[in-house]
Parts: structure tokens; sequence; C-alpha cells
């Protein structure tokens, strides 16, 4: 079903996403012919199983070396599970594994990171109670046994710049928000100096123009030869930055293609199998009253700096009203005074005239707040209990007949939520950890929008996800919307950002822009204002 009408045009993303990337990380007008490439990684009928399920059914792939490499499918489709055998986390039942045309055998990551091979997972393989700066150089034989801290401070500060990725090389992994720790892992990786690097997701966290300036590098490292093998669920940077493109569906390949062959609907049809509309139609709700209100908040971060700083806003009940913010500018402390998990040190919340100033998680629930955390993993859901008992978190004392809890009701409720929100799950009682990312995060909106709910408090709600999954989730959204709940909706996606919100602000080191209606709003300005710039200079 390949779809070889061109290149993608302008109206197949934002238009300044575009113009910035082909500002800064062109690709030369004719690509270098397939023969001129040298092969850097080889992967032959690789297979892998695991208990019930075959993640991998003899995959073929083969990066050429000095190639910015992408691979497309969505959650399940084993993409990862390739990159966790190429990375030397798993090994293969079957097939076999050639870097720079020599067969390696891996049975450790370091194994592969000695061959030149490195992998910046989703998911993140940092020790929380270590500082950024001992997180990257870990492991770094080459060190010795007298340590110059200074001196390794430096050099990891002086990465994260010349990357682009400003990092504080004191600041400890627990204090981090999600954005800040994937941005660790890519500059510990760049520290180890792999030949080729396997980035997850790399620019899920960034404004516009720090995507651009990262392709710029990505750009520059495969010129010089090393070689990037780029994952990724965001089809217009892939389409713009890639040399090849490889499809993965249920395991397998679909398809291997070039850029300028394919567009945007071909891509999307190859990896779910049938064609998805983005082009949501914002359902049109006037607005009501204000249903959550904050005036002049104020809270400390984990490192009780100010992360929060005099921050006003309200939300009206069915609206939708998107902040956008580079993680670390206060997005998620704001969202945790907002569900009682962190105090306010001045300033008031209210919901639907309800004081909660400082109040108790519990009052916030009590209140009709649900809260879509960005954390799926450790603050969403508890991952070694069932999907029946994660459901039940927050309704188990208010919805049971009387004192005892019926599990038989539990587990009935539980069937019924999986169905309604289709999660793919093998049993009810499975455990949470068991399942993918899209899954988890449907599993969350189940459990939060199966009760009262007047607010929504939604951090980055499809981080992560595959196309499928996210636009399961953003249609939720707006049947939520449509349903009278007013909802908060704080992501670095812009493209996610303009899709659902009615208004939208930029959040940036703590501080709030001016709320400007949706219609006002594009990519360039708000890309601007995340990155600090001047409100005049982000209209200019």
């Amino acid at each position: 079903s390949r779809d070889t009408q061109g290149p993608l045009s302008s109206e197949g993303g934002p238009s300044f996403y575009n113009e910035a990337m082909a500002a800064s990380a062109p690709r030369p007008a004719t690509p270098r012919e397939e023969s001129h490439y040298l092969p850097m990684a080889e992967m032959q009928g690789i297979t892998k199983r695991f208990p019930g399920t075959i993640a991998n059914d003899k995959v073929d792939l083969n990066v050429a070396q000095g190639s910015v490499h992408a691979v497309l499918g969505e959650n399940g489709a084993g993409k990862s599970t390739l990159m966790n055998v190429l990375s030397g986390r798993y090994r293969p039942d079957e097939g076999e594994i050639r870097i720079e045309g020599q067969a390696r055998q891996f049975s450790a990551p370091r194994d592969a990171i000695r061959a030149g091979v490195g992998m910046v997972h989703q998911h993140f393989m940092l020790v929380e109670t270590l500082t950024v700066a001992e997180n990257v150089v870990l492991g770094d034989t080459s060190i010795g046994y007298r340590v110059h801290p200074a001196a390794l401070r430096a050099r990891v500060a002086a990465l994260g710049a010349e990357s682009g990725l400003e990092l504080d090389p004191d600041a400890y992994i627990w204090q981090l928000s999600v954005g800040e720790q994937q941005r660790v892992e890519i500059v510990k990786m760049l520290y180890r100096g792999a030949r080729l690097l396997i980035l997850d997701e790399p620019t899920a966290v960034l404004t516009p123009q720090e995507r651009a300036q990262l392709f710029a590098h990505i750009r520059l490292m495969a010129e010089a030869g090393r070689t990037i093998l780029f994952i990724s669920h965001k089809l217009e940077e892939v389409l713009a930055a890639a040399d090849w493109i490889t499809v993965m569906r249920g395991g397998r390949v679909v398809d291997h293609v070039r850029p300028q062959d394919t567009r945007h609907e071909a891509l999307v049809r190859m990896m779910v199998g049938r064609p998805v509309l983005f082009d949501f139609q914002r359902p049109q709700v006037a607005p009501g009253a204000p249903r959550l209100v904050l005036e002049h908040t104020c809270a400390l971060n984990d490192r009780g700096a100010e992360a929060v700083r005099d921050v006003s806003l309200a939300v009206r009940a069915g609206e939708i009203l998107g902040i956008a913010g580079v993680a670390g500018n206060g997005q998620r402390e704001l969202a945790e005074t907002l569900t009682g998990l962190r105090p306010l040190t001045r300033g008031r919340i209210r919901v639907d005239q309800r004081e909660l100033t400082d109040a108790a998680p519990r009052r916030f629930i009590d209140a009709g707040v649900a809260y879509v955390p960005q954390d799926r993993r450790r603050t969403g859901t508890a991952p070694n209990l069932s999907l029946i008992q994660n459901l039940a978190l927050k309704n188990y004392r208010t919805d049971q007949p009387g004192y005892l809890v019926s599990h038989a009701r539990q587990a009935r409720q539980a069937d019924a939520l999986l169905a309604r929100f289709a999660v793919a799950a093998s049993s009810a009682r499975v455990p949470a950890r068991i399942l993918s990312g899209g899954n988890l995060q449907k599993l969350i909106l189940a459990r939060e929008l199966s009760g009262p709910r007047r607010v929504l408090i939604a951090e980055s709600p499809t981080r992560g996800l595959d196309i499928g999954a996210i636009e399961s989730v953003q249609e939720t959204l707006l049947q939520q919307k449509e349903a009278g709940v007013a909802i908060l909706l704080l992501s670095e996606d812009l493209d996610e950002i303009l899709t659902l919100s009615d208004r939208v602000a930029v959040m940036f080191e703590g501080r709030l822009s001016d709320v400007m209606d949706a219609a006002q709003a594009d990519a360039d300005r708000l890309g601007h204002l995340m990155a600090g710039s001047p409100l005049q200079d982000a209209a200019a």
C-alpha cells in the first residue's frame, strides 16, 4: 500500500517546524546512493520470543554507516525489543548481528557499548540517588582511581551545552522531571562516544527551535561518520530528518522506504493497518463558569527553589486550557499543587468555589479533580498491583455498599472499564507493569474518568504513545470537554496543544504568559515563548 506521490507537503505538519528543519538540518537535495554506504549494523533473521508471544519474527534490518535511520511502529510492534537486542539488553533466540561487518554476540549492554552501540531508552536507566554528573560518567573505567569532581562536572555541563540540552550536573536524578531525565540519558550516550547511537523519542520534551538544533547536531554527527538509529512517533520529524525509514507492525518489518518516496498518510497506514484521522473537530461547547481557579500561587520544587511563581488562571467548564513549556519549567510542580501532592507557599486554589488551598489529596478527589500524571509508571499506577486494584485505588472507599470490600464487585467493574476504554490485557488480574505505555495510559484514564469528575489535570497525556493510542487519548479528552469537564492540559507537544486547546499559555521558569485564544497561537510564537523570548519577539 505504499504511496509514492512525493515528499510531504507543508500542509503535512506545522509550517514553522518544516522551515526550521529545512534551515537547520538539511539533507542533500540528491540523497547519497545506497552503494556509497558502508554497513554499520546488520540484523538478519532476528527472532525474540517471550512467554505467549513472538516480539520479533525473523526481522531483517540493515543500517548504513553515517546515516540517520528511523524506525516507526505502534507500541507492541516489536521495535523496542529489536533495539534492545541490538543494544545488548536482550539476546535473540535466532538470527545474527554484525557491527561494521563483524559478527557480534552481546551478553549485556556493556558489550554493545564496547562495540560502539549505545541506546537511550524511553524508560530511563538512571540511578536516582546519584547526581547528573555521576550518572553520566558511571561505568567509565578510563577515569581511574583519582577522581576530579570539578573537572567531571565541567565536562558534563559543557557536553550538555554543546548538544543543546542544558543540565545541572549537581542535581540528583530524583529531583528531575521526566524530560530532564531524558536529557541526561542522551548526554550519557554522547559522553561514551557511541558510533551507533540509538535514540528512542529524544525530542518529546523540546521546543521546535531546540528540535531543529538537535537534528542539526544529528546531521553533523552523521556526516562525520556516526550512525543514528532513531525511534519516533513524530512522523513530520522522521520525514524531515531520516535517510531511511523502517516500518514495523506485529513483530515484523512492513517496509523500508526513503522519505522522498512516501507520505505521512502512507506511513500511518503501514504502522496501524488502517487510516487514522487527526483532523479533530473541537466540540463547539459554550464555556461555563470558572471551575478551577488559581490566585497568585507559588510553590517550591524538590530542591527548595521556587518552581511556580505567582501563577493565576481560571479554567472554565467545557473548555481545554493548554499550557505549553519545556520540561523543568514548573509544570510538574504546578500539576502537583492542583492535586494536593505539593503544598503552596503562597496563593489560593478553588474548585467550584470550594477552598482547596493546601488540602490533602483526598479532598481534591472528593471535589472531582482527576489527575493524569506525566510519569504513568511510578506516579500514575502501582506497577505490581493488578489492573483490578489499580482501577479501584480512588473509589474503594465510596463505591462499596458497606464497610467490606467486595472483590467480585471490583472485578466486574474492572472488566467493564477495560472493555470501555479498549485496554488490551489478557486478564484484569495481571499486574499493571506488563502493559505497554499506551495501554497503561488508557488504564489511568479509565480510573480517573470513571468517577464523578469536574476538573481534569492532564500532564503530557500522550507522551511516548503510538499513533493509535494518541488518537484514542485525544478523542477521550475532547469527549470530556463536551461533557462539561474543565481540563488543564500541560504538554511539551505543541501539535497536541494547538489541536486540542481552546485557550493557550506558556510556562517558562515558573511564570505563566498571558493566556491567548488558540486561534491567535501558532508553533512559532509559542516556541519563542517556551525558549524565554520576550512576547514582542515571539510576535515578530
